[in-house]
């Protein structure tokens, strides 16, 4: 099947997805939003979007999420029950399931997250007064939101080796990791990203490129360079 054939193909699985979307949050009520997307454009990926828990809206980007499931392409898989929290500590239960053409690409995915957070926070009192409570587990922050270059900026500032030290206290081999990990997230399948990645760091686009070319030759790509 031809490219145009495919495309074709791919809005009709959306289109068809768009009460679906409305459906999932009209059953679970106000703690639930879904999201679907279509990522052949990463930085407005959002194509429809029910409930208001995350904030989103049509033609926002994606989140990390999205971002780890684009770096693996063909081979990524749905990721169901998972826990995550916002910025501001909402606590969310999510799955995303990813969308696949006719000839098995995957091109989007549909989500679904609950906010769980007066939940947990239930079970947290009942497990007090039961003498049964347990220290909460760390649960790892997600960013949300319709800006891709703040998901973007989120993803790099929380690296271990970005957060603990400086551009300039790296050597070599750490500068190498810090994009070999950012590629397989995801990172550098967004258009622009690498400049803007350089820019967080405080480096030239140049030094920028190369270190992703040096990245990838010992790895392999995680997603075509943009």
């Amino acid at each position: 099947m031809n490219e145009p054939a495919l495309d074709a193909e791919r809005d009709a699985v959306l289109a068809a997805l768009r009460p679906v979307v409305e459906g999932i949050a009209a059953t679970f009520g106000p703690v639930c939003e879904a999201v679907l997307h279509d990522y052949r454009c990463p930085e407005r990926s959002v194509v429809a979007v029910a409930g208001a828990v995350t904030g989103r809206t049509v033609g926002g980007a994606m989140s990390e999420i999205g971002m780890r499931v684009l770096a693996r392409g063909d081979e990524a898989h749905d990721e169901l029950n998972y826990v995550t929290r916002t910025a501001d500590g909402t606590l969310l239960k999510s799955s995303t399931m990813v969308l696949r053409d006719s000839t098995g690409a995957v091109f989007g995915a549909l989500c679904v997250n609950l906010d769980v957070t007066a939940v947990d926070r239930a079970h947290a009192l009942l497990g007090a007064l039961a003498g049964t409570a347990r220290a909460p587990a760390q649960v790892p922050a997600t960013t949300f939101g319709d800006d891709i270059d703040a998901v973007v900026d989120a993803i790099v500032d929380a690296h271990p080796l970005r957060r603990d030290t400086n551009w300039a206290a790296l050597d070599r081999d750490r500068r190498l990791q810090l994009f070999r990990d950012l590629d397989g997230r995801g990172v550098f399948a967004v258009r622009r990203s690498v400049e803007h990645v350089a820019t967080r760091l405080g480096i030239s686009r140049a030094s920028a490129y190369h270190y992703l070319s040096q990245a990838r030759a010992d790895t392999g790509p995680a997603a075509d360079t943009p």
